[in-house]
């Protein structure tokens, strides 16, 4: 009996635990979105109250009918956001993919040193390639444009994605793809039918991590886009910061449009993203 209720009590405490840290971290949230929901007397209410008394969307009237920057909705800035982020993770896969492939599957001169390389660029500050892109940017004419954005998240994701799919790359039997070969099957198609199903999981968690930093970055977007109506979201939010007040229904109205499509984005391919990660993690 004894040895039976000790596991029991083990797996509930672990439960427990686990049901802790899901609550904790998933309180902000909650409050993000209880707040953006609450009229401006009980936001700055000296007697806060997790839910609002009474429910109301005028934050997000507010900000959709022009509210940050005059004349300018702030669907204009998702819509930026949308494009830069789907550009971005539809490259970075691709490019990734065919770069993991060659590193993978292909000896060349300077092999080990373009792997080094990958993880060398990761540890280089942000701060520190903020002027030196902005000067190239600059002179090649694509200033204040919205694929000047998608070049330099491109730039920041994909030493991550080539390394991490290179595990995948090179987990796949290579008997796989010469008994394709052999049945007549030429490099497209077995790059597409062979290779590409086999590696999905892998690029689906490498495209939450482009699509992530394409979708929340402010340093870049902020630097180098001066048009409002081509800002990004993240550049939108900081509207709301005053000198003198700040407006926090807006801010968390706008804050709850940002974390939506990420968490929908999240749920709709976390299974593969598990998948991956855990295969990732063993293979690699």
């Amino acid at each position: 009996m004894t040895t039976r209720r000790r596991p029991r009590a083990g797996r509930i405490a672990a439960n427990a635990a686990g049901l802790a840290v899901a609550a904790f971290a998933a309180f902000p949230v909650f409050w993000m979105i209880s707040t953006s929901l609450k009229p401006n007397r009980e936001i700055f209410s000296t007697t806060p109250r997790p839910l609002p008394a009474k429910p109301t969307l005028e934050h997000y009237r507010d900000i959709f009918g022009g509210q940050i920057i005059p004349g300018v909705s702030f669907a204009s800035f998702l819509v930026n956001s949308a494009l830069v982020a789907a550009a971005t993770v539809l490259l970075s896969g691709l490019i990734a993919l065919l770069a993991a492939t060659a590193v993978a599957r292909f000896r060349f001169r300077f092999r080990t040193t373009v792997l080094i390389l990958l993880l060398v660029v990761q540890m280089i500050p942000l701060e520190a390639l903020v002027i030196p892109l902005f000067l190239i940017i600059k002179r090649a004419g694509l200033y204040n444009t919205l694929p000047s954005l998608v070049l330099v998240y491109l730039g920041f994701s994909l030493p991550f994605a080539i390394w991490m799919l290179r595990g995948f790359v090179a987990a796949v039997p290579k008997d796989l793809e010469e008994s394709a070969a052999i049945d007549g099957a030429n490099r497209w198609q077995i790059f597409w039918r062979i290779l590409m199903p086999l590696v999905a999981p892998g690029l689906v968690a490498t495209s939450i991590f482009s699509f992530i930093t394409a979708w929340n970055e402010l340093i870049f977007a902020l630097t180098f886009i001066s048009t409002e109506s081509r800002y990004t979201a993240p550049v939108a939010l900081t509207f709301f910061f005053g000198r003198d007040d700040t407006a926090w229904g807006g801010v968390m109205a706008a804050s709850t449009l940002l974390t939506l499509p990420v968490m929908i984005f999240f749920v709709l391919v976390q299974r593969r993203m598990v998948a991956g990660l855990m295969s990732g993690a063993v293979k690699g």
